[in-house]
């Protein structure tokens, strides 16, 4: 019997956590922390934690990765099998998780030495995208990239036969990262379980809509003579949105943050991640004269306090850092400025509280920049890639019942959703 548990990530966006036993054999994928009330781990039971044998990691995003320390001091004894530049992301991740949590009057639920101990495997060094790589006798892997981050990946495993193809973080929208769309080997005609991202649930919108609604509404405040504020994480979409601002806005100031420029120059020489002319896109930014480099606060309160229209870019995404509350700060006061929210936000974040009870004249907008899937997707990937059975994940219990019945109704069958603590066999 094969068996999968959620100990989180499906019925919820955040701590994607999934178990998958096999007789006497474990193995986890993913093991992420939710952005809530100072952090929320996974259902990580600690007498099965030490029997797992290997630990898969999608990509580095905080809702991925931050409770791997705790699985380690739960236990776990081996290596997690990830790409090299998802392990060089980690520690920046790892850091401002625990400044996070100690905002919150929590303390982490693990030691450094727990942290300490992380050990990889490189999957770009055990062979490449596409090839079947043995993890351990009985079970192989193939890799591809996801399209969500510079190292993200999908994994498909072959467990004694059985086909499991979980999509990590997934789009093929990306302007940036290219993605290499899974398939099955060949004569095998259905995967046995897919976990599938289905962050967007029933949402039917493409790229190109959302960038339109971006494009709309950073151009309104612009023509004002106001300035737009993008809060964005440090890594993923944060980069994307600076090159699509500067290919958009060809006279508009871009005020970056220097945090966020520091992965833009890591992203022009990861080649290996990226569209064909990718990288040339990246250095006419960083070589561009309208490109404002903030490292220090006296240049923030320079930069405001000359009364430039610009589009600034700051890190994180929820605005949970004294940084971007400060730029909020600095611009509600006018209505020409707007702040444009591009991603999931926690509740109770900052973000979330200024979407729900904005506290300024500033226009909020809230606009999902596509690093995910939602309905076409899902339907695509159902299409392309046909399963017995389908988890789809990363999204609330009633936003994937709603994308489930719509898929129902279409003819697509063996759809789960599940909550944490769920478990069902294949």
């Amino acid at each position: 019997m094969a068996y999968l548990t959620i100990w989180g990530g499906a019925g919820e966006h955040g701590r994607s956590s999934y178990l998958l036993q096999h007789g006497e054999q474990a193995v986890l994928l993913d093991c992420g922390g939710k952005k809530e009330d100072g952090g929320v781990y996974p259902l990580i039971d600690p007498e099965i934690a030490g029997r797992i044998q290997a630990v898969f990691l999608s990509h580095a995003h905080e809702d991925h990765s931050m409770a791997l320390p705790l699985l380690y001091q739960y236990g776990y004894q081996g290596k997690i099998w990830a790409t090299r530049a998802t392990a060089q992301q980690l520690p920046s991740y790892f850091a401002a998780w625990e400044r996070y949590a100690r905002s919150h009057g929590h303390e982490l639920p693990y030691d450094q030495d727990a942290a300490a101990r992380l050990e990889f495997v490189f999957l770009e060094e055990q062979g490449t995208a596409g090839e079947w790589l043995e993890v351990f006798p009985g079970l192989k892997l193939r890799w591809g990239r996801s399209g969500h981050l510079p190292g993200s990946v999908w994994l498909l495993l072959n467990w004694e036969g059985r086909l499991i193809y979980f999509s990590g973080d997934y789009t093929e929208e990306s302007m940036v990262l290219a993605a290499d769309r899974p398939k099955l080997p060949d004569g095998v005609a259905a995967a046995d379980l897919a976990i599938m991202d289905a962050a967007y649930g029933a949402d039917p919108d493409s790229q190109s809509a959302k960038l339109h609604r971006l494009r709309q509404a950073t151009q309104s405040a612009l023509q004002q003579g106001g300035s737009v504020l993008y809060p964005v994480p440090v890594y993923g979409r944060g980069q994307e949105l600076m090159l699509w601002a500067y290919d958009t806005f060809p006279d508009a100031r871009l005020v970056i943050e220097e945090t966020l420029l520091k992965p833009l120059e890591q992203l022009a020489v990861k080649s290996e991640w990226l569209h064909s002319g990718t990288s040339r896109r990246v250095k006419a930014l960083l070589a561009s004269g309208r490109l404002h480099c903030i490292s220090s606060h006296r240049e923030r309160e320079e930069e405001i306090a000359n009364g430039e229209s610009a589009v600034i870019f700051t890190a994180d995404g929820m605005m949970e850092t004294e940084t971007a509350k400060w730029y909020y700060a600095q611009l509600a006061s006018s209505s020409r400025n707007t702040i444009i929210l591009t991603g999931h936000l926690a509740r109770g974040s900052f973000g979330d509280k200024l979407l729900h009870q904005p506290s300024g004249m500033a226009k909020i907008e809230h606009v999902q920049f596509k690093v995910h899937q939602g309905m076409p997707d899902v339907r695509n990937m159902l299409r392309q890639l046909p399963v017995k059975a389908a988890v789809l994940a990363h999204a609330s219990r009633t936003a994937t019942d709603r994308l489930i019945d719509a898929l129902r109704d279409e003819g697509f069958c063996g759809l789960y959703s599940l909550t944490p603590g769920e478990r069902i066999e294949f």
